[in-house]
């Protein structure tokens, strides 16, 4: 079920901001937010980075700091004019994350930041698999996403957010071992981090060499 709180988060961006903002707040702030896929990630200035389901260019303002060669992608044509609105430094296509129009081998990083729980399954298993293909040998995909809650506290709030912004995807990946779907299509998870009691991990894995 979508609700008119997620039919105008798409539509209007002040109002994505604006959820954004509160949203980013357990963690410290939307700065913070958009910089968590930076702990403990060595910085090559010259890596091809990829982030996936970029939208606006919320994180991509971000990575295009530490990276000269960045590149989003994202379905949504709206979503890729914003994004080239908003940082005209990266580079950007607009293509299905299952199905993205990369040679193998061609980036050294992904990350997707809160984007995967709006896949169903079967979709975000082809997406790891994708990822998978057109990473170098050890590259590394970073997975920024939501989490079932370990702190019992953050169980209604998150709840709440899913319920007036997401749909049934969202609850789904709360169930998802997404450390065993990376390992089933060849990553190694190196790093794996949660944040706002639970409700928001972090995974870092590696692209293992065959």
């Amino acid at each position: 079920m979508t609700t008119i709180f997620r039919d105008w988060s798409y539509r209007y961006q002040w109002f994505y901001d604006m959820v954004s903002a509160l949203a980013a707040i357990a963690v410290g702030g939307e700065k913070r937010f958009h910089r968590l896929f930076l702990e403990d990630l060595p910085i090559n200035p010259e890596a091809k980075v990829l982030d996936l389901c970029c939208g606006a260019g919320q994180a991509t303002h971000e990575m295009v700091k530490h990276f000269h060669h960045v590149t989003g992608l994202d379905a949504s044509p709206i979503a890729i004019h914003r994004a080239k609105r908003n940082v005209p430094q990266a580079q950007y296509v607009e293509a299905f994350a299952e199905k993205m129009p990369f040679s193998d081998r061609a980036f050294d990083l992904v990350i997707t930041n809160t984007a995967m729980h709006e896949m169903a399954s079967e979709q975000l298993r082809q997406i790891i698999q994708e990822v998978h293909r057109i990473l170098l040998p050890e590259g590394q995909f970073i997975i920024i996403d939501f989490h079932r809650p370990t702190n019992p506290l953050f169980w209604l709030p998150i709840a709440t957010f899913l319920w007036l912004f997401e749909t049934e995807t969202a609850w789904q990946l709360l169930q998802t071992d997404l450390h065993q779907l990376l390992s089933q299509s060849g990553f190694q998870v190196t790093s794996s981090r949660l944040y706002a009691g639970g409700s928001l991990q972090v995974l870092r894995a590696t692209k293992q060499i065959a």
